[in-house]
């Protein structure tokens, strides 16, 4: 396959086609996007009531998304030890949900820096990172909200992703971005409704879901746009990049410092989570819509497939 051609304006995408049909014009899925965006947005420094006491005796992540769920350990655990892991759990995913979207926003920004200026498709780009702002903020809030620190990446992983905020081609930050936004977006879905678990992460979650459902749509349209105009050197590049990083994310998930947090043997800890067959089937239940759809439009091949299945994402 080769390269379309450099001069290829933001209309021109009508006749490109994939594996699932024909795409959209560029332009019309930022348009949409944009009137969505207008009418489905919020500020959560006004939305949430941040000054509420939490929820006595609630959860602050659903129980059966926990990483030691099930587990011989979980089952000698008390509930509220339970109970309190969960919130060390959620201040960890939320501390990698800032760090991804500050990613996120620096690949957003190098995406739209050679495309015209008042194309509709820089202005939502533009419409995201502010989202995305506001999203690490509120997540910065929750944190502190629940008084659990911060869960940092190691520092290897923080390095890695400088390299890729580097190094990235357009196609490997989409298929990057779809990873940090689905798996987290397929859980928020099971949290926001969930009455057993913490208001104020109740409605965080919410926020998130609604919000996010537009960057997934982004994202998606822009990678198969990608995968069908590159050339097959940064096909590859993207299939491998991609697996490499949901080797890297699955890791990354959760800090395992916080079964120190809780008073759990951190080893005993992460031998028993890599063991359990339900958390194994959580992970994946949460990439599968992402990895039928890297399958479909051809970035689920070769050594990329091998790193997907090495990663524990895909079965």
């Amino acid at each position: 396959m080769t390269s379309a051609p450099t001069a290829m304006t933001v209309t021109d995408t009508e006749v490109l086609r994939d594996a699932l049909g024909l795409l959209k014009d560029r332009e019309q899925v930022a348009e949409r996007l944009l009137e969505s965006s207008a009418k489905h947005s919020y500020d959560p420094d006004t939305e949430l009531d941040w000054d509420a006491p939490l929820d006595e005796g609630k959860w602050f992540w659903p129980p059966e998304l926990v990483s030691l769920y099930g587990t011989p350990l979980w089952k000698r655990m008390s509930e509220e030890q339970q109970r309190d892991l969960s919130r060390h759990e959620a201040a960890s995913l939320a501390s990698l949900g800032i760090w991804f979207e500050i990613i996120l926003m620096q690949l957003l920004v190098r995406h739209i820096y050679d495309k015209p200026v008042t194309s509709a498709h820089v202005r939502y780009a533009l419409t995201e990172i502010a989202d995305e702002c506001r999203h690490s903020k509120m997540f910065a809030r929750m944190i502190q909200k629940g008084g659990a620190p911060t869960y940092p990446v190691s520092r290897l992983n923080h390095n890695l992703a400088r390299v890729l905020k580097t190094v990235s081609t357009t196609p490997g930050s989409f298929a990057c971005t779809l990873l940090g936004e689905e798996i987290l977006d397929w859980m928020q879905r099971l949290t926001f409704p969930d009455e057993r678990v913490q208001t104020i992460v109740r409605g965080v979650t919410r926020i998130h879901v609604v919000e996010e459902a537009r960057h997934v749509r982004y994202a998606r349209e822009e990678l198969r746009r990608q995968m069908v105009t590159a050339p097959r050197w940064e096909q590859e590049l993207t299939r491998i990049s991609s697996g490499e990083a949901a080797r890297v994310f699955s890791i990354a998930f959760v800090n395992p410092d916080v079964y120190s947090h809780v008073g759990l043997d951190r080893r005993e800890a992460l031998a028993q989570v890599k063991a359990s067959g339900h958390r194994r089937e959580v992970m994946q239940n949460g990439a599968r819509r992402l990895t039928d759809f890297f399958d479909e439009i051809g970035v689920m091949r070769g050594v990329g497939r091998k790193l997907w299945k090495s990663s524990g994402l895909l079965a």
